[in-house]
């Protein structure tokens, strides 16, 4: 199963915003998601390289990251850009396989020794903006793409998050009760779940 994964979702996801979303996607083309639909959806890996985007942006020129993925496609390595692990290295951006690293910016095909960190723990944006944990975008939710596509889970189950949040939303429906409808959902995934989609509401408004 395959989730397809709308602007406002992606966005709390990402960490990139609903503008930068757009502008990548129209008139910069840094990443023009896999799925051709109106309006816009990314796919999971569509997530993962903008994720990685989004971290190099804290300290990179977008030319800077353009370069980057130019120089991917210059050394044959054509996969999507989710299949390679890009990272941030002094004033460069590297590539890294196999405990190297290889310069895609200021020196194009060097190879440097790299230990770099995980591109799915939480950070903040260049903005400032807290980026959730990929895995974990609260204490109890789950993100395992072959779990429903990747689409966010309550923990150890294959509830969405937004099928708790809306059997809750009128209020008839406490968490401790959620447990009655989906009995792998604890009273704490069903806070969570119904928190993240707070947080995708508010993004969805905002665009």
């Amino acid at each position: 199963m395959s989730s397809s994964f709308p602007v406002d979702l992606t966005s709390v996801l990402t960490g990139a915003s609903v503008y930068q979303l757009g502008y990548w996607r129209r008139k910069n083309h840094l990443l023009v998601p896999e799925i051709s639909s109106r309006p816009a959806l990314y796919s999971f890996r569509d997530l993962l390289a903008l994720r990685t985007v989004v971290r190099l942006r804290r300290t990179h020129s977008l030319q800077a990251i353009r370069t980057a993925f130019n120089s991917l496609r210059e050394f044959d390595l054509t996969e999507h850009p989710s299949q390679y692990q890009l990272r941030a290295h002094g004033k460069s951006i590297v590539l890294v396989q196999q405990g190297q690293a290889m310069d895609l910016v200021k020196s194009p095909g060097s190879l440097l020794l790299a230990t770099m960190d995980d591109i799915f723990a939480q950070f903040e944006t260049r903005s400032g903006r807290r980026v959730v944990d990929f895995l974990a975008p609260r204490p109890h939710l789950e993100i395992r793409e072959k779990r429903m596509g990747g689409w966010p889970t309550a923990e150890n189950s294959r509830v969405p998050f937004d099928t708790i949040a809306a059997l809750m939303a009128t209020g008839e429906v406490s968490a401790s009760e959620v447990q009655h409808y989906y009995p792998s959902v604890t009273p704490e995934a069903a806070a969570d779940a119904a928190s993240f989609a707070d947080e995708v509401a508010a993004i969805r408004k905002a665009a």
